[in-house]
């Protein structure tokens, strides 16, 4: 006769501070035994509290005894600390972050949404995407800037064909093409990036317009009406010419992964620069401060539209 083994149980600690004793308190745990504490708070890809300031700290400990023992020091450390234990049971902490992934507007008018999940039934256009695969989720603001001015010049895509450098998941890709661009070109320097973006095409029957490589905007010879560049400020201020030698005359390149600090020496960087034939006009700026019908995020990013003049 056997006996059923039970399944192994996993506990944590959720205990919420205050934003500005999130490290002293993380700082707590790791001394206690955790072996892992993960932050949580209205930016993050899983939820923590509505209250501004306040985060929920998750603890990982390896048995119910650890996690036990350091709550009850928690308490003597700050009386004020209310932590309490949950479980995972099995296997499920596997799947357990899925719950709290659900469809969400990237614009106003596409609607992202994972594989285990069924589109809103008033979303009209849908992108199917596996997060955590890649960068590019659309939940971080860089990418949503990039989306929305997308979706905002959706009238000019039609027809058109898109170069998206540095394309992560290809979630910029396939906005482009959802609103009506021909077909997009996406590359990135990380070779792992070739196959989420093939797979992400096949999902949304986009394999026959979407097509990636692994490698460096060198690579590129064509010129293109849409040029997508989602990259660091650091990174971008190098490529101004090369991003001038891909981009079509009368074409659009649009810039994203600038912090608020960085946007006027970005400007300053692209608005009028001319290099191979073209010359550079500044024609919108998307600041996550902007607020409006959307609000990105607190990071404080900046993504820019700029016109390629020919001269």
């Amino acid at each position: 006769m056997t006996t059923a083994q039970a399944e192994p149980r996993y506990p944590t600690i959720h205990v919420e501070v205050e934003e500005d004793r999130a490290d002293l308190v993380s700082g707590w745990l790791f001394e206690l035994g955790a072996t892992g504490v993960e932050e949580r708070d209205q930016s993050t890809f899983i939820k923590g509290p509505t209250t501004a300031g306040r985060v929920l700290l998750v603890a990982s400990f390896e048995d119910h005894a650890a996690a036990t023992e350091a709550s009850e020091t928690l308490v003597l450390n700050d009386p004020a600390l209310a932590p309490r234990i949950e479980e995972i049971v099995g296997d499920a902490w596997r799947d357990e972050w899925k719950k709290y992934y659900e469809p969400f507007a990237l614009t106003p008018t596409v609607t992202v949404r994972p594989p285990w999940h069924e589109a809103p039934k008033d979303a009209a256009n849908v992108l199917v995407l596996e997060p955590g695969r890649a960068f590019g989720t659309g939940l971080h603001a860089t990418t949503s800037l990039v989306a929305n001015i997308l979706d905002g010049a959706k009238s000019e895509l039609p027809g058109k064909r898109v170069l998206d450098a540095g394309c992560g998941s290809g979630i910029l890709s396939f906005v482009a093409v959802l609103l009506g661009a021909e077909r997009a070109v996406a590359f990135d320097i990380d070779p792992e990036v070739v196959h989420i973006v093939q797979e992400n095409a096949a999902a949304n029957a986009m394999s026959d317009r979407v097509e990636v490589f692994a490698g460096t905007l060198d690579r590129v010879k064509d010129r293109y009406p849409w040029v997508l560049a989602n990259i660091e400020a650091k990174i971008l201020d190098p490529l101004a010419e090369d991003l001038a030698r891909v981009t079509e005359p009368g074409g659009c390149l649009v810039l994203s992964g600038i912090l608020l600090a960085e946007e006027e020496r970005m400007k300053t960087r692209f608005d009028g620069l001319s290099s191979h034939g073209v010359r550079f006009e500044l024609v919108e700026t998307r600041r996550t401060e902007t607020g409006g019908e959307r609000a990105y995020d607190k990071d404080g990013w900046v993504a820019l539209r700029l016109r390629a003049q020919k001269v």
